[in-house]
Order: C-alpha cells, then structure tokens, then sequence
C-alpha cells in the first residue's frame, strides 16, 4: 500500500488482490499530475447541470477514490482495476455508491461535463471509448488527458484532435504530462471502427477458417498472436465431457479450438477483461452449433471457481500489468488452475521461453513436462497428482 497525498488530501490505496510483496504503486505520476492540475485554479472542476464526471482507464481507482466527493462515474475494463477502486474507496472511508462503476460494454453517460482519461496502453481502447463518449461530449466539456510521457505519442494526440476536437499538451512533470483537448460539437460523429473480425489461418488446428471477434483493447486485436498460433498447434488430443477453461482467454480462440475437437466438452471463457470476455462470447457463438455449451466469466482468475472441478486448463499468461514486466498474474493463475483441477487434471501453458514458468509451475504441481518448443516459445504441461 501506498499513500497518495494531495493538496485536498490523503489516500491509501492499493491494487486487487492486495499483496504486500507487490512492488508496484497503484498510482504513479501522472495520477498525480492531473489531480495537482485539477485542485489548481485553472483546472477546478465546474459545478452546475454540465454533466456526468466521466474517469475513463482509472487503472487502480487512484484518479476516482480522489474524486469520490464529485461523485465520478469510472469506465473501466478491468475487472480488477473496478475491484481495487471499490476497495480503495472503503480503505479511505468514503461511501461505495461515491462511484459509479461501468465497463466498455455498458452504456455511457448522456451528458459528459468533465472528461478525464487515464491514457491506456491501447490505443484502440482509446479510440473506442472517444468513439463512444464523443456523442456526450458538448462545447463546455473539460476534457483532460494524462499518462507518463512514453505512454503519449503523436498518434495518441491525433485521436483527440480528429474525435473530440483541437489538442495541446502540457509541460512534462516528473516524467508526466497532460492533454488538453477543446470539444468541437462540429466534428462529424463517426461510428467506432470497433470491433474487428478476421478468419484464422489454416495452420491454427480445429479452429483453421473460423472468424474470430476482437473488441478494442484485448491483445493482438487485429490479428493472431504467434504465441496462441503455436499453442494452436500442440493443443492436447481429448474426448469425452471435459470441463475445460481457457484461462486469460483473450478473444477465445484457445476455447474454441477446444470445443471444435471435443464437442462433448464444456469450456468456460475467463478474463479480467471485460472487452476479452465479449470478444470470446461473440467467437465462440458464431462458430458453434446451438448445443455447444460454454459460461464466460469476467473474474480474477480461477478465484470463483470450484475446487476440483476442471479437467483441463489452456492458458497463455500475459507477463504485463500496463507498462509493468511482471510474472505476478501468471503464478495466480497457476496457483488458481491447481485449486480448480481434479486429481489427474492438467494445465496447458504457452508462454516465451525465456520467461522461465516451467521452474514455477514444478514448484506449484510438483512437475511440468516440455510438450513442444520452438526458439521463442514453449508449451508446457503440468498435472495435479
């Protein structure tokens, strides 16, 4: 945990799941900066029938706990970035309902009187959401954008230029720096690019020629991941009712692929991902029969699930948390697969070799086998005894 002082005050606050060997902060320098701005003279905030204060990509509810007293309402993708902020918001004791918590995949404000965006890694996240706010956005909008300088890019600028309206920025402050931008109601209203479709390649197994659905913000949106098209390659041969989860299941392909080559099978699609999981539903639906059965989660994990209850688990672990290189998410998912697996049951993982997962996966199973490699990637296997 870490303190976040203001000139309005102070906050504890912490990322979810909560643990005190995490070495990263859940705020960090352009938080500040654009709180610092928000309480200067130039940046109050109106008051008044302007509108909804709309936080859009608060990573760890920094930016909303803050602001809890203007009661915001935070657009985020993250399952545990929405946790953290609920948690956030009681570790400071301010009321539950002081924000109002929605993902991409719920309907935006009417009316936006102070727009504030944590700028996201992906820039097709970015461009979706000014997509969908832009309508809500009027002549009298504070908008205001804030990131660490590696994070904001001429292409980033551009987005707000061509769907909000004229943008600067400001100096650079510890490394930090914010965007101006001055709505324009003139600009033409155009419709989301998003989502995006494709047809897999004909070396990606059961699921070769099968369209596959990308929601802004899930990785590889635009195209197949070369660690999920080898992965795709060396999927396990089963048959019968496997209960089977494609874990970090990103647009679903794994899932899929799973259910093509056992019908008899039941998947669940988990993600922390809001976009993932309905990028997921969408392939998966699109791509199977009425009888296919399958449950998508937006969760942390394998935390919900059921102990001993899996037969297989497919997972391609992301080794990021934003800009942040880190194994932390991979060894909760490992540790979730373990819980969730029967006796017997297996964990499949691809991941770049250098990476070193199969050292924690036989410190968590007691074993983990190399099933197929290549220069950059392996796939590994590891059972519950």
């Amino acid at each position: 945990m870490n303190r976040l002082t203001t000139s309005a005050g102070g906050y504890d606050l912490a990322r979810f799941p909560e643990d005190p060997r995490d070495p990263f902060r859940a705020w960090d320098a352009s938080d500040a900066y654009l709180l610092q701005h928000l309480e200067s003279p130039e940046g109050a905030l109106p008051d008044g029938p302007a509108g909804d204060v709309v936080v859009v990509g608060d990573r760890w509810g920094a930016l909303s706990t803050a602001l809890a007293g203007h009661r915001p309402v935070q657009i985020s993708d993250s399952y545990l970035g929405q946790r953290a902020t609920a948690a956030n918001l009681e570790r400071n004791g301010l009321p539950a309902d002081a924000v109002r918590l929605l993902s991409p995949r719920d309907t935006p404000p009417d009316r936006v009187g102070v727009l504030l965006v944590r700028v996201p890694k992906s820039l097709a996240f970015l461009e979706d959401q000014l997509h969908r706010l832009a309508p809500a956005v009027h002549a009298g909008t504070v908008v205001i954008g804030t990131g660490m300088v590696k994070e904001i890019h001429t292409s980033t600028l551009a987005l707000f230029e061509r769907i909000i309206g004229p943008t600067r920025t400001s100096l650079a402050l510890r490394k930090a720096r914010l965007i101006h931008c001055t709505p324009d109601p003139a600009l033409p209203r155009t419709p989301s690019p998003w989502p995006l479709r494709y047809e897999l390649p004909p070396d990606a197994g059961a699921a070769a020629g099968r369209t596959v659905t990308n929601h802004a913000g899930i990785f590889c949106a635009d195209r197949l991941d070369i660690g999920t098209r080898f992965f795709l390659k060396h999927l396990p041969d089963r048959t019968g009712p496997d209960r089977v989860v494609d874990l970090g299941c990103g647009n679903g392909v794994l899932g899929l692929a799973a259910a093509l080559a056992n019908p008899d099978a039941t998947l669940t699609f988990v993600d922390e991902s809001h976009q993932a999981v309905a990028s997921a539903e969408e392939t998966f639906r699109a791509n199977t029969g009425p009888g296919a059965r399958a449950s998508f989660v937006v969760g942390d994990a394998l935390a919900g699930a059921e102990p001993d209850s899996v037969d297989l688990v497919l997972n391609n672990p992301p080794f990021h948390s934003h800009q942040a290189t880190t194994d932390a998410t991979a060894r909760t998912m490992f540790h979730g697969a373990r819980r969730a697996l029967r006796r017997g049951g297996e964990l499949w993982v691809v991941a770049n070799r250098h990476l070193g997962h199969h050292t924690t996966l036989r410190r968590v199973f007691g074993n983990c086998a190399t099933v197929a490699g290549d220069p950059k990637f392996v796939v590994l296997r590891a059972v519950k005894r």
